[in-house]
């Protein structure tokens, strides 16, 4: 009983999940989004950035990736308009964008309640969820 909770979900009370036409366009706006930030690096990259702006030279100091693979990350980043660059000097500077910032705040609260309940992570609930099934 004490995981049923996890199972049940009324789905009569999440509007974005009824069958219209506004919310299939809703949800299929959301599902590249979603693909972008579920790349680990991508989205070890946008946590990074959140603290603080970063050249790539201290991005590659802060994971262990290649230069040439953070910036193919930002590219794609900047281009869902996440990632903003700036130029000082001879280094370029990314910083998250009012988006950037507004997703990562809107990915806080989801860590913590995972967290509340022992879990490191959602995935670590998932894979638990998984075993027990």
């Amino acid at each position: 009983m004490g995981d049923e909770r996890w199972y049940y979900m009324n789905m009569r009370s999440y509007s974005c999940c009824r069958a219209s036409s506004t919310s299939s366009i809703n949800i299929a706006a959301l599902v590249p989004l979603l693909k972008l930030i579920a790349e680990p690096n991508r989205l070890r990259i946008l946590c990074i950035l959140a603290q603080n702006a970063h050249c790539v030279c201290e991005l590659m100091e802060h994971t262990d990736l290649s230069q040439s693979l953070i910036s193919h990350h930002l590219r794609d980043l900047k281009t869902a308009g996440l990632v903003a660059d700036t130029k000082k000097g001879l280094r370029v500077y990314y910083t998250l964008t009012y988006s950037g910032r507004k997703l990562m705040r809107s990915l806080l609260p989801i860590q913590i309640h995972y967290s509340s309940y022992g879990y490191s992570s959602l995935g670590e609930r998932m894979s638990h969820l998984q075993k027990a099934v």
